[in-house]
This record gives C-alpha cells, structure tokens and sequence, in this order.
C-alpha cells in the first residue's frame, strides 16, 4: 500500500500520535494494546482543496440555454421571436397544464389543442418524450 509521505507524516506526527513504545519480550499486553489509538476520522484534512467544478461567473449561455431564432409558428406560441430551448419547453408544459390537455387515462400522452397542433407538425396527441424532438425543427440556425 503505497502511502504519501506528507500524508503519512500528518497522521504520525508528534502532536497527534504519542511515540510509540515496543513491548519486552516478557510483557504480556497484545500489540493492539500498545499502539497508538486510532485516527479520528475527523481530522482536519490537508490545506489542497481540488474542485471539479469551474466556477462560471457571467458567463454567456451556451448550449440549450442560449436562446435561438424559431420558426414563425412557434414565435407566435411563444411571443417572441427568440428563446432558450429551456424556456421554450417550460412554455409548452405551461400551456399543458393550464389548459389540462394531459391524457387523463395516461397522463404520458398529451392531446394537442389548435395551438399545439401548429407546432407537433398537426398531431393530435404526442407523448411527453417526444416534444423535445418535435420542437427541434423549429430551432433556426
């Protein structure tokens, strides 16, 4: 078991760990009782601190969080001639749950109104999976 040094040496260092003291060859004491007590697991650990995340400031929105141009059919659901693919799929379930268009039977299944319809391509009812590939054609380069 390979151990660094700078760990090894925190865990060992004279004001943790009390020096360590070999038994006679005529004690009777097991080694157990003789070594140092354990580490308390809540140590302070080391000063490095890593961090997987990056911190991001004010950074611009990328990916679906950058609003886009869309089509004009989903500008007229949305009032607006930009928005986010986010946003835009908070709208629909918005839409959805105000108008109560969830299939009450399976509420998976969404029957499309007039409005609706202009976007899901003239279906009449779509599953919930499929909205965020039915609105994609209307995402403009």
């Amino acid at each position: 078991m390979a151990i660094s040094s700078g760990i090894f040496s925190t865990f060992l260092s004279t004001e943790t760990v009390p020096l360590l003291k070999f038994p006679s060859p005529t004690s009777t004491l097991p080694l157990r009782f003789l070594a140092a007590p354990p580490a308390n697991p809540r140590m302070v650990r080391s000063t490095v601190v890593t961090c997987a995340t990056a911190s991001t400031g004010n950074r611009a929105p990328r990916g679906i969080m950058k609003p886009r141009r869309v089509s004009p059919e989903m500008a007229d659901f949305i009032g607006a001639p930009e928005v986010s693919r986010t946003q835009a799929l908070k709208l629909i379930w918005a839409h959805i749950k105000e108008h109560n268009l969830q299939d009450p039977s399976n509420k998976k299944n969404i029957i499309c109104d007039e409005k609706l319809k202009k976007i899901f391509a003239g279906r009449d009812q779509v599953g919930f999976l499929e909205i965020a590939g039915l609105i994609s054609p209307h995402f403009l380069k």
